[in-house]
């Protein structure tokens, strides 16, 4: 078992909430956030959406930036998710020098580029947009609106961009290179998203169905959340309230497709079992996984066959928050960790919304509400070309 890391602030914002507190409420109400698109600009309103329920305008407006400030949907919403998680840390900008930031985005600034495409091509309108547009810059513009962080990095490994994003802020802590990382990631729908993801044939035009027999494909969604992760000497310093504790984590990539998971889900069993192991938890201690589950035929069989292979005839209670937000992509890792830490502190088990038969060859996932007292969750976050994470997250217990 290694060093604690402590969770002392995170921000949250899905098609479920804003905040955490709303995104506790709606959870715990079972209410989804997946309905027809609204602010995406695209004829294919067949596709259900957890869109955030704001427009850039709205949220610039939050957020006090102009009207003619160059931005992104990306970035808009990482900076709100950011603001929450700071103010709950008690992180003010004077420690910000101190303080890395790791974010994780694959789209990045693609929204804007998508709208002014032809502006570039054809005059010089809107070419300030240019540069907005890779990963980099929607980290480096949602840093920059708190401040001057030690330092700003940006990671792209599709799905499991954020979780990865919170285990190299891990990884600095445990080596020493840094007190408090802020993590996660930020991700905004695009036609680029919608369009791929319909050319690989794995678009529901129904609400998704994990781990449903009559499951067929994932509805996409849109977010971003933050943790703050801190040394359990800096938090102990700061006297700073803990949410909860990272207490393992893994990263696996078993490279069986560009983007199918391979059938025996052998890069997902990989990562579970290195988060228990570097946690020193047992399998029999955990007591929720909240899976990937996107709803496609391959990953649900993917993942189910790994939970079978390290949990055996007893698989935790397990379930998919897809159907609540659409699948986030690249800040699924993180938006789904915060709701893993709001079920640990508040006793429940996130329902499978949507399920109603049994698959022949997989999990049958929480589909009742139910209160529980958690201590430990495994979180997982699966990425195309077989890029595997999964996250052991506990409750924090007072020594």
């Amino acid at each position: 078992m290694t060093a604690p890391i402590y969770i002392t602030g995170c921000g949250v914002v899905s098609a479920i909430g804003l905040n955490q507190k709303e995104s506790l409420e709606t959870l715990m109400g079972e209410h989804s956030g997946v309905g027809q698109l609204t602010y995406l600009k695209t004829e294919h309103k067949e596709f259900p959406v957890g869109e955030v329920k704001l427009s850039d305008a709205e949220m610039r407006n939050r957020l006090g930036i102009s009207d003619n400030a160059i931005t992104t949907r990306t970035a808009l919403m990482g900076m709100l998710a950011l603001d929450e998680a700071l103010k709950q840390a008690e992180i003010t900008p004077e420690m910000l020098p101190e303080i890395g930031f790791i974010s994780g985005t694959t789209v990045g600034g693609m929204d804007m580029s998508e709208q002014f495409y032809l502006d570039y091509i054809n005059n010089d309108a809107h070419k300030e947009y240019i540069s907005v547009h890779d990963c980099g810059n929607c980290s480096e513009m949602t840093a920059k609106h708190f401040g001057d962080f030690a330092f700003v990095t940006t990671l792209s490994t599709a799905c499991s961009s954020a979780a990865n994003a919170i285990i190299l802020g891990a990884n600095m802590i445990r080596c020493g290179e840094a007190e408090i990382v802020i993590v996660g990631g930020s991700e905004c729908i695009t036609k680029f998203h919608l369009n791929g993801f319909n050319s690989l044939m794995i678009l529901d035009t129904k609400p998704c169905r994990p781990f449903d027999a009559t499951r067929n494909g994932l509805n996409l969604g849109e977010g971003a959340a933050y943790l703050v992760l801190e040394s359990e000497k800096s938090a102990k310093k700061r006297n700073v309230k803990i949410q909860a504790v990272l207490s393992g984590y893994g990263n696996a990539c078993d490279a069986f497709h560009q983007t199918a998971s391979s059938p025996d889900g052998e890069g997902a069993y990989r990562a579970m079992k290195e988060a228990l192991e570097i946690a020193g938890v047992k399998t029999t201690e955990v007591d929720y996984i909240n899976a990937h589950g996107t709803g496609t035929p391959n990953n649900d069989v993917s993942e189910s066959q790994a939970m079978m292979r390290l949990f055996g005839n007893n698989i935790p209670p397990a379930s998919s928050t897809k159907p609540f937000t659409g699948h986030t992509t690249s800040a699924s890792g993180s938006i789904e960790a915060v709701f893993c830490i709001l079920a640990l502190q508040n006793g429940f088990l996130p329902v499978n919304l949507n399920y109603s038969q049994a698959m022949d060859d997989g999990i049958i996932p929480v589909h009742q509400s139910t209160k529980k007292d958690l201590k430990h969750i495994l979180c997982n976050a699966f990425g195309f070309g077989g890029n595997d994470s999964s996250l052991l997250l506990s409750k924090f217990e007072q020594k």
